[in-house]
Order: C-alpha cells, then sequence, then structure tokens
C-alpha cells in the first residue's frame, strides 16, 4: 500500500525530468539559425589563429578573425562580447570572462524569441536610437 504513492511520485519525477530534456532541445532547435552563424564565424576565427572552448551549454570563441569582428561591431573596440545563439563570440579569454554573465542573459533571450530574436533586438535599439538614448548603455 505504501509503495503506491512512492512509485507515483517516481513516475511524475521521470515525467518532470524528461520535460526538461524536451524543452532543453527545442530550445537548442529554435535558437539555431543564430547559433549556426556563430558557429560559421567562430570556425573562421579558429582558422585564422583563434580558439573555442565549451562553457556550460555555449560554445565560445575569441581570437582570429573573431577579436577583429567584434572590435568592429558598435561601439567599437568597446564591444568585448555578441552571442548568437549558443556561440558567444569574444575578442579575448579574458573579455569572454567579463563578459560571459551578461551574455549569458542574451542566450536565453535567443532560447525564448528563436529567430524573432534578431529582428526584436534591431528594433528595440532602433527605437532607443529614435529616442535620443544609447542602446549600449
Amino acid at each position: 500500500m505504501l509503495l503506491v504513492p512512492v512509485f507515483y511520485d517516481w513516475i511524475k519525477i521521470e515525467i518532470i525530468a524528461l520535460m526538461q530534456i524536451v524543452l532543453r532541445v527545442l530550445a537548442f532547435i529554435w535558437a539555431s539559425p543564430y547559433s549556426l552563424l556563430g558557429l560559421l564565424l567562430g570556425v573562421i576565427g579558429l582558422c585564422t589563429g583563434g580558439r573555442a572552448r565549451i562553457r556550460g551549454r555555449t560554445i565560445e570563441f575569441h581570437g582570429g578573425a573573431v577579436k577583429w569582428f567584434v572590435a568592429h561591431l558598435p561601439p567599437g573596440s568597446l564591444t568585448l562580447a555578441i552571442t548568437l545563439g549558443h556561440t558567444i563570440l569574444g575578442q579575448s579569454d579574458a573579455s569572454l570572462d567579463n563578459a560571459r554573465d551578461h551574455e549569458m542573459v542574451h542566450v536565453r533571450q535567443f532560447e525564448r524569441w528563436g529567430p524573432l530574436m534578431g529582428p526584436a533586438y534591431l528594433l528595440a535599439s532602433l527605437g532607443l536610437w529614435f529616442a535620443g538614448r544609447n542602446p549600449y548603455r
């Protein structure tokens, strides 16, 4: 008699764990168009002397052409890193360490917004710019 509630609790825990796995896979798929772009840029960086590492659920790239790319984004050399889906592109190893918490916010945004993240980010930035505010502050 006592085993029945324990068995149902175990089943409930297993179902919740399975649902979390399914949601994580769906988040990766939803963000994958940007992740693929980030991987392409990261591979170009690797071919030009950059480095990569897996950190949690992201792949981080730095150095090589990635450093040049990130340094030439607005607002210029002050940009430490940029997130594309589940890839984070940084100027250096140290810049990735400094920007990681902020960039992980963007990873979660890509997981929620998926392909809509780029247009949403651009519209929000334009709205701030037209309002006379700096979208990068």
